[in-house]
């Protein structure tokens, strides 16, 4: 009902500007080429999480932007969803044009090596082409956030940009959509005032996606996970380590695989198959999390576009 009561509230009264408070715009054009007008880039917290996947942001969190993101976000300012949706589906692309996220082919039906190509031409620099000329579609999976939080704010706000920006990417030409697969499977502290290492520590294990879930990921093609914004890459991590548990138990490359944790608490797979002894594969580290699925993000803080390792 308070979401509701705020989109009729948003049409029907004056707005001000979500980034400098000019009156009678959603958003003036000086905050705009803030949130939008950079080339969005690759970005790192510092430290990096293990199983952090490449990462893509369209402005650095500060200023305007950061006025805008907790409008958006906490006092309820929705119409500041479509600016927002904007500069996110500038970050998807981005990293769909480096290659982000190629590490997916083979382990999500539909998604082979050539049906996921980015190539340079048809259509443009980093157009998306797929097998006989089609478009590979992409499945935006934004991060979750707490019931208690949704409550409170009375919307979810990376769903709604993640909604804003697959309409974004399909009215450019690159079929989107939004697959809210992961759900929270126990309660978590609130993160503000945690450090990088207790975030990871309140996250490890909160995220699943519950049973069905990947059968909406199947054929979906590119698999990016989506949020309003990106500190020191925990949620995001936690995001990608329940998504990948699920892709390779579904589609291993050697069959079917089951995911298990040792004693030490490292995720891994026993794939079998027909006419093959069984193995055990490592599901971590720079051919795990980083290359199976991608990231994007609205903003960073601006330390993570710093230090932008190659």
């Amino acid at each position: 009902m308070r979401g509701w009561w705020q989109d009729l509230t948003d049409l029907v009264l004056p707005a001000e500007c979500g980034g400098c408070g000019r009156p009678r715009t959603v958003l003036c054009p000086e905050c705009r080429a803030a949130l939008t007008g950079a080339v969005p880039s690759r970005v790192r917290p510092e430290p990096e999480p293990p199983g952090l996947p490449v990462v893509h942001a369209a402005a650095p969190y500060e200023d305007e932007v950061r006025a805008v993101l907790l409008a958006h976000k906490e006092r309820g300012a929705l119409m500041l969803a479509r600016p927002l949706g904007a500069a996110l589906a500038g970050a998807v692309r981005a990293g769909l044009a480096t290659g982000g996220g190629s590490g997916l082919a083979g382990l999500v039906p539909g998604v082979g090596s050539g049906a996921a190509g980015f190539v340079p031409g048809g259509g443009g620099p980093g157009a998306p082409v797929g097998v006989g000329g089609s478009m590979t579609p992409v499945s935006l999976v934004p991060v979750p956030s707490a019931p208690w939080a949704v409550r409170a704010r009375g919307h979810d706000p990376a769903r709604r940009i993640a909604l804003a920006a697959a309409g974004e990417l399909r009215r450019t030409g690159t079929p989107a959509r939004v697959v809210a697969v992961l759900r929270q499977r126990r309660a978590v502290a609130d993160q503000s005032g945690l450090n990088s290492r207790q975030r990871l520590d309140n996250l490890a294990g909160a995220l699943e996606v519950p049973a069905g879930g990947v059968r909406l990921l199947a054929g979906g093609g590119r698999v990016v996970i989506v949020d309003d914004l990106m500190t020191t890459g925990a949620s995001l991590t936690e995001a990608a380590r329940a998504l990948k548990a699920v892709l390779v138990a579904r589609t291993g490359p050697y069959g079917r695989v089951t995911p298990k944790v040792t004693g030490e608490g490292m995720s891994q797979a026993t794939a079998t198959g027909v006419g093959r002894p069984e193995a055990v594969r490592e599901m971590r580290g720079t051919n795990g999390a980083e290359g199976m699925l991608a990231a994007a993000v609205v903003a960073a803080t601006p330390a993570s576009f710093e230090i932008n390792r190659n």
